[in-house]
């Protein structure tokens, strides 16, 4: 994860003292890189505990659940990153101080690493098929 004058790029006052704003692309990779599986990471193993078919269609009704929510996020937050660089652009006093678009953007940012952490998760189980013998 990004830092910046100590703080991670998930924090709002990574964006109020300047910090770099992450591509997607960055958000993801960065994501490959940590063993993080996101918030809804006992659901989806409870998920995963099924037999089949009910394992892999339940895990690609997951799937597509919250790949509707990156879609959302992505959106959401591309609206913040146009509203900081307008902000930076506005030439406010250089007292920093915390403000909601820097808190939205760290809060967005958050929600794309879960997004992004549930979907990488996900494709690596639905990837692997269940050994015949696992339930005995």
């Amino acid at each position: 994860m990004a830092q910046h004058h100590g703080y991670s790029s998930g924090h709002p006052w990574y964006y109020v003292l300047g910090g770099e704003v992450l591509r997607p692309k960055q958000i993801l990779a960065d994501c490959r890189l940590s063993d993080y599986k996101g918030c809804s990471a006992a659901e989806i193993e409870r998920a995963d505990r099924l037999t089949e078919p009910g394992r892999s269609d339940t895990l690609r009704q997951i799937q597509q659940s919250h790949l509707a929510q990156l879609k959302s996020d992505l959106s959401r937050y591309r609206e913040y990153v146009r509203a900081l660089r307008t902000d930076r652009e506005d030439g406010r006093p250089p007292a920093p101080e915390c403000r909601d678009v820097h808190v939205a953007l760290s809060l967005k940012h958050n929600h794309l690493v879960n997004d992004f952490a549930h979907l990488i998760y996900l494709d690596d189980l639905l990837s692997r098929q269940k050994d015949l013998f696992d339930g005995l």
